[in-house]
């Protein structure tokens, strides 16, 4: 039979280990987690064009909000909600 899943010594899992737990299963675990790289960092973090597209999109995203929140009804809408909260009774 092929071992696929990689696990140490040719076992089969935690069922070979003898304990109730599967301490073997844990390590096996903790090994292939090293393994596939996780938590290691090698992603450091965002390239400068990753930050440049991040900026443009930023940019992109806060002009088409500046033009809904400026525009006739949407303008009239806030200054209703505004007015109402200054009128409010307590």
């Amino acid at each position: 039979m092929t071992n696929v899943l990689n696990l140490p010594n040719g076992s089969d899992g935690p069922a070979e280990s003898g304990e109730p737990g599967g301490s073997a299963a844990r390590k096996w675990l903790r090994a292939r987690w090293h393994r596939l790289g996780c938590g290691t960092g090698r992603d450091a973090g965002m390239s400068t064009s990753e930050y440049a597209m991040g900026t443009i999109a930023a940019c992109a995203f806060a002009a088409v909000l500046y033009k809904v929140v400026t525009s006739g009804p949407v303008a009239a809408a806030l200054q209703s909600v505004v007015e109402k909260a200054l009128h409010a009774k307590f």
